[in-house]
């Protein structure tokens, strides 16, 4: 059954599907034209608040950047690589494949979205890899679709942009609630584990049962993608002279380590005096750490930021065109019509379901976890305190349908596509699957603390 859903929707994304900048600009054209219909804002309106909004999430972007160039390096540094290739070697058959493609993406995206995307590109190619030396033909197009839908989950995990928002000190949304969300009151709340579970196992059964068979097309790892590389080794361009202090000191790991024990100290002493409390800056310098304790040089370490660098490129392009998409939405108050309409059908019970909708409307106008968020949840929260419902439901809720979309939505595939030189329409059909699977998930667990309590 899956696989007879997924073929037209193969198809269709191959023909029509263009690519992610032409998505974003065909999208702002689209919001331009509904705040046009829907609200009081003009021409000139519209074209003010559109251009007011491309640098309005500079700040996010960095953050963001960062996490993604963090994640990489992390990814690419010598002991997590070796990790990948032995395990890339796990699947025995083509179903293990994708399934464990899709399982390993999804537990490193619980850890920190930058990290699953990554992991999902470099382990789709190194299982790919290690299935044409053992002789598995392997649908590349899927193994990479499996890692990002493994990214469906990353909003219930530790870089949660909504949760790590609201558990925040001073920012906006817990200004407006006049108190922090605990992460204890979210991301690890009984239901969240309960629907990462659920979650989980659905895209790795749903990846696996994908598997192509019988006359089914198999396109294998492209020429060129392959991992496997040697590192470069500093040149030393003076005949007959030994390595200088300075090329000495940068072939050294003791800067590295340096740099890595003292952020590890900070971080220590951070959860000392501030108890568990996660923010955006938080995991950056949490992931930076790991990095600089994992680096043998800052040699080495300067040719993980080039190869990352690489990688940043499309999410920095596209970023202030999805500002300006928020700057209309916002401005026109075209996303207050959105949500207040959810809000106007909602109850005590259905609140967390209808912000869950919401949530996977907008974000396929605003595909940014943490821009979203800041200007849905306020109007979800107002909600909330009418109608009593816990605002931890709501966080959650917004959480999912930020996650959820994004299967159909091109914008956070591309560092992934990037690594594994694919193009959105190649995956997009596979993914949609997982939007239909998880939609299921995603609703009935954001439904139980309103069955059995928070």
């Amino acid at each position: 059954m899956l696989k007879t859903l997924s073929r037209p929707l193969v198809r269709i994304s191959e023909r029509w599907l263009p690519s992610a900048l032409t998505f974003a600009v065909i999208l702002t054209a689209i919001v331009a034209v509904l705040a046009l219909l829907l609200t009081d804002a003009g021409p000139v309106d519209v074209v003010r608040g559109w251009g007011d909004g491309l640098i309005g999430l500079l700040a996010f972007m960095t953050q963001m950047a960062l996490i993604l160039l963090l994640g990489h390096m992390l990814a690419n540094t010598g002991p997590v690589r070796r990790l990948l290739t032995r395990a890339a070697s796990v699947p025995r058959t083509a179903p293990q494949a994708y399934g464990f493609v899709a399982l390993c993406a999804a537990v490193a995206s619980l850890i920190t979205w930058g990290l699953g995307l990554v992991v999902a590109a470099l382990l789709s190619i190194e299982v790919a890899r290690s299935g044409r030396e053992r002789g598995l033909k392997l649908h590349f197009p899927l193994l990479v679709a499996s890692g990002y839908s493994g990214y469906v989950v990353w909003h219930m995990g530790y870089s949660g942009s909504g949760p790590l928002a609201v558990a925040t000190p001073g920012s906006d949304v817990a200004n407006q609630l006049g108190t922090t969300i605990p992460v204890t009151d979210t991301i690890f709340t009984w239901w969240n584990i309960v629907g990462i579970v659920l979650a989980v196992a659905v895209v790795v059964v749903t990846m696996a049962r994908l598997a192509p068979s019988g006359d089914d097309p198999v396109v294998e790892l492209p020429a060129g993608a392959d991992l496997a590389r040697e590192e470069s080794e500093l040149l030393d361009t003076r005949s007959g002279e030994g390595p200088t202090p300075a090329e000495r000191l940068d072939g050294s790991r003791v800067i590295t380590t340096a740099l890595g024990v003292a952020l590890l100290a900070y971080l220590v002493t951070y959860y000392a005096q501030e108890g568990f409390v996660l923010t955006l800056d938080i995991v950056n310098w949490t992931f930076l750490c790991l990095v600089m304790l994992l680096v043998k040089s800052p040699a080495e370490l300067g040719r993980l930021v080039v190869d990352a660098a690489r990688n940043v490129g499309d999410i920095l392009l596209q970023f202030p065109l999805y500002a300006g998409i928020l700057g209309i939405m916002t401005g026109s108050g075209l996303i207050a019509v959105f949500a207040d309409f959810f809000v106007s059908i909602s109850n005590e019970y259905t609140l967390g379901l209808w912000a869950f909708l919401a949530g996977g409307l907008i974000n396929m106008f605003v595909p940014s976890g943490g821009g979203q968020f800041a200007v849905q949840a306020p109007i979800f929260f107002e909600a909330a305190a009418k109608l009593g419902v816990d605002p931890s439901i709501v966080t959650m809720g917004i959480a999912y349908g930020d996650q959820w979309t994004n299967m159909i939505q091109p914008f956070w595939a591309l560092p992934l596509l990037a690594i594994a030189r694919l193009r959105i329409r190649d995956i997009m059909g596979f993914t949609a699957v997982t939007l239909i699977v998880t939609g299921f998930v995603f609703a009935f667990t954001i439904m139980l603390p309103a069955w059995f309590g928070a």
